[in-house]
């Protein structure tokens, strides 16, 4: 039988003390990878790190993605700790949601910033790593309202788009370094956020999916494996909607 998808591989996943980003690095870990945790919640990080089997396996860090200097550091507390980084998920993210007319500067600023810069700033350095040694996979976290816009996320939608362009304009850069870059976009997960919704948002949200469930976070980590192993190994630049079918 094939060994783990990811022995020996090191992974650094942002966003990771919970959520989807918890879901890929328990994932990651069962396949063999040493993972490092960042998370903008250092005692979260430390805690989700020892829930994954501990300093063997997982090492917790604070990390502030819209610090190129904090990233740097996850990225070479991943190297003390384990090794130089073979795996790369930009996963951090936050909602300040509202509509146009009520939605502060800040708000959008907030957004734009955690996703968009604190994306492109763990593809540069992740990428500078991984070209020393010519290979590496960098998988980042759009969203389906990237694709089709949602209403009271104008800052939101905007990152999200932008993360799919910032990924195919990498993805060209670094493919003859052996470098691949490629991005999720989740539809409705069940998460601790989306579950706080309204149930009249829920149902009506339900009500567009195909598949007439919303996805769990499992899911979208196997999405992730795939796209961090060698099983899409002539894959870059791209986009998997994982959506139940939800505008398909």
């Amino acid at each position: 039988m094939p060994g783990p998808l990811l022995l020996d591989k090191t992974a650094v996943i942002t966003g990771a003390a919970q959520g989807i980003g918890y879901a890929i690095a328990e994932r990651f870990a069962a396949e063999g990878a040493r993972v490092v945790v960042g998370d903008i919640d250092e005692g979260a990080a430390k805690d989700a790190a020892e829930r994954l089997g501990g300093a063997t396996v997982a090492h917790g860090v604070r990390c502030d993605v819209t610090v190129a200097d904090d990233v740097q550091a996850l990225l070479d507390a991943a190297a003390t700790a384990f090794s130089p980084v073979d795996i790369m998920v930009n996963n951090a993210g936050i909602t300040r949601d509202a509509t146009m007319r009520k939605m502060t500067e800040e708000q959008f600023d907030q957004v734009i910033s955690v996703h968009l810069k604190g994306t492109w700033n763990g593809t540069r350095l992740a990428a500078a790593i991984m070209r020393e040694r010519g290979s590496g996979t960098i998988v980042n976290m759009s969203s389906l309202s990237g694709k089709i816009g949602l209403a009271g996320q104008t800052n939101y939608s905007a990152a999200k788009a932008g993360i799919v362009g910032m990924s195919k304009a990498a993805a060209k850069e670094l493919a003859h370094l052996g470098i691949r870059v490629n991005a999720i976009q989740p539809g409705l997960i069940r998460t601790a956020m989306t579950e706080a919704m309204p149930a009249k948002v829920w149902e009506a949200k339900m009500g567009e999916i195909p598949m007439g469930r919303a996805g769990e976070v499992s899911e979208i980590a196997s999405v992730a494996l795939f796209l961090a192993s060698d099983l899409s190994s002539y894959m870059t630049g791209t986009v998997l909607e994982v959506t139940g079918g939800r505008f398909m």
